[in-house]
């Protein structure tokens, strides 16, 4: 056994992860306040911003919680959006703050959070080492000086926030005109640059959006790092493959902004809205950011670097650090080993199957057993989303029976009140969201005055009156869970997102139970055997979305066309050449899974091939 001053020497020099997983962004409720439940015991979630009315009733239900007076930010004041959000996040600061606090001085009595803290640590922690050896020494003196160790290295998880990029619409004074810099996502940036949290993360997804990016140069806490080479906020991105990295990367780094992380997210096999690769898979994709990661930090900080200087800010004497994550699908211990080990990403994201944990995440009952009970078939590659991006979405939700009992009693469309998702022009000069009562009805009315063929005319009315407010369908589950007042009318219809993956998981579980198995200390997957590795999975997604889009005449296609599935089919083949290729040693299951995920890869290079052909 180490005496005491090794064991001190070696942990309060150490910049050691606490855990190696965290719970990314799930629609606008479900991971709404997740840092108050999980981050004192050292686990980091992503909160949205960007529905401020859901925000401001969070405030009042936390408020009224730890009963301290809850003063209203009315939508009457100025900068009102940024101002919730603000104080929102240091609301949730200081909760987890004192909760944290609380933690750290209680006993390491069985039951307690300070136990739960160490005993959800992943096994071969350096921390988790100590705790064990503490539990095993019989020296009174040393173990209480051991205890003191513990105590002075444990940290609360980081509170992080997401800002989907896309959601920017503009804001307007009294007569008309665009209030500068006060969109939706940069009132929502603004909001986390002013809140106190600090050591946290901004993760942007769904591409560049060139005025926000721009935006981001006017708060220096994004730009200069400290001593440590960290930043007191950090910027991270979501990429579906290393070009979207290198793109947006070059992008931040040529305005003297870093990229602490790149938060690499499957096409297909995730949550929410599904943004598809043109058939690239995340296996290649991640060997891709394996080989190149140094290349990767040397161009970006080259660039960064050069920024720096000639604005007249200090350089760093080297790359500030810069982590390589993962989500999207990952449902055992073996698939986040084999990410974390073979691929050397830093960290995993476990979304979905955390929704079935109500210490986590904030589901409403009625939706959580909806959840527990889903099967494949259940959750589907929709069309719902106003944005016009495809969306991983559950059926037989509270959301979907209310838009089909519109749709019966002839008024289709929900009341638009949040505005968030407005970016359709077709009716007039202002934009209107497509899932909106007003352009359903309008829409109904140009088919019916165009005559259309019958068989089309089923199609588009298909096509617009699938969509679903995401607004307040994704933000009822808080306002039920919670007893609040519904954010507009009555609705309290729920919409949710899960990947795929849910389908694998049917059990209501505690945080250490999801925590056990995310590590390998237990497995809540009641058939696993009937659950596909994720990588074949996603590949399975994608040959599925290939067979949807071609579900008409191949020959009325254009030449663009049939090259853009040329090279998809052609992606798909290289993805699966490379799955072939891999070492038994890099994927670790039983020689029977070996053999199917052998055989199931055949069978999809055959029938791609077959694809392939007829475009030629």
């Amino acid at each position: 056994m180490l005496i005491f001053a090794d064991y001190l020497f070696l942990y309060l020099l150490m910049n050691y992860p606490i855990h190696t997983f965290h719970i990314p962004v799930m629609g606008l409720a479900f991971t709404i306040d997740s840092p108050v439940k999980v981050a004192r015991f050292g686990l980091s979630s992503v909160i949205s911003i960007i529905e401020d009315n859901l925000i401001e009733k969070m405030r009042s239900y936390y408020y009224n919680l730890i009963n301290e007076e809850y003063k209203p930010i009315t939508s009457k004041e100025e900068d009102y959006r940024a101002k919730r959000i603000t104080d929102y996040l240091n609301l949730v600061n200081k909760i987890v703050k004192d909760q944290f606090e609380k933690l750290k001085s209680s006993t390491f009595d069985a039951g307690s959070d300070l136990v739960l803290y160490f005993e959800m640590l992943p096994n071969d922690s350096k921390l988790k080492q100590l705790y064990l050896s503490m539990l095993k020494t019989n020296d009174g003196k040393l173990k209480e000086k051991l205890q003191d160790v513990l105590k002075s290295e444990i940290r609360p998880g980081s509170i992080d926030v997401n800002i989907m990029t896309k959601i920017d619409n503009n804001t307007y004074n009294s007569d008309g005109t665009v209030i500068e810099n006060n969109s939706d996502a940069i009132a929502a940036f603004r909001g986390f640059a002013k809140s106190n949290l600090t050591d946290s993360s901004i993760i942007f997804s769904a591409g560049i959006n060139p005025r926000l990016f721009n935006y981001i140069e006017r708060f220096n806490q994004f730009i200069t790092p400290t001593k440590k080479g960290q930043f007191e906020k950090k910027i991270v991105i979501k990429v579906s493959d290393y070009r979207s990295a290198i793109i947006q990367g070059k992008y931040l780094a040529k305005k003297g902004i870093w990229v602490s992380e790149f938060r690499v997210e499957s096409g297909l096999n995730c949550g929410g809205h599904a943004f598809v690769t043109e058939g690239y898979l995340l296996g290649p994709i991640l060997e891709e950011f394996k080989n190149k990661r140094e290349e990767l930090i040397s161009e970006l900080f080259k660039i960064y670097s050069l920024n720096l200087k000639s604005k007249g800010k200090p350089v760093p004497s080297e790359a500030p650090e810069m982590r390589i994550t993962v989500q999207g699908g990952i449902g055992t211990y073996e698939e986040d080993k084999l990410l974390r080990e073979y691929y050397n990403v830093d960290g995993t994201g476990w979304g979905s199957p955390l929704l079935l944990v109500p210490e986590a995440t904030t589901v409403d009952n009625e939706t959580l057993e909806l959840l527990r009970n889903s099967k494949e078939e259940d959750i589907i590659l929709s069309n719902n989303s106003p944005l016009g991006v495809r969306f991983n979405y559950l059926k037989g939700t509270s959301s979907e029976r209310e838009k089909k009992q519109r749709i019966l009693c002839q008024n289709p469309g929900s009341p638009c009140t949040e505005r968030f998702l407005k970016y359709n022009y077709e009716f007039g000069e202002k934009p209107i969201c497509v899932a909106s009562n007003n352009y359903q009805k309008q829409k109904l009315n140009q088919i019916k005055s165009e005559n259309q063929v019958e068989s089309d005319n089923i199609k588009n009315k298909e096509d617009f009156l699938d969509k679903e407010c995401l607004c307040i369908g994704l933000s009822n589950s808080a306002v039920i869970n919670y007893e609040m007042s519904p954010i507009h009318g009555n609705s309290k219809a729920v919409t949710i997102c899960p990947g795929p993956n849910l389908a694998y998981f049917s059990k209501v579980v505690t945080l250490k139970e999801m925590v056990d198995h995310i590590y390998g200390r237990n497995n809540i997957l009641e058939k696993e055997e009937m659950r596909p590795h994720f990588f074949i999975k996603e590949l399975e997604l994608y040959v599925n979305y290939l067979d949807e889009q071609l579900t008409g005449s191949i020959s009325n296609l254009d030449n663009k066309i049939k090259k853009y599935y040329q090279g998809y089919c052609q992606n798909l083949l290289e993805g699966i050449n490379y799955y072939q290729g891999l070492s038994d040693n890099a994927i670790k299951c039983s020689e029977t899974k070996k053999q199917e995920t052998k055989k199931e890869l055949r069978q999809f290079e055959e029938k791609i091939l077959k694809i392939k052909q007829l475009f030629l």
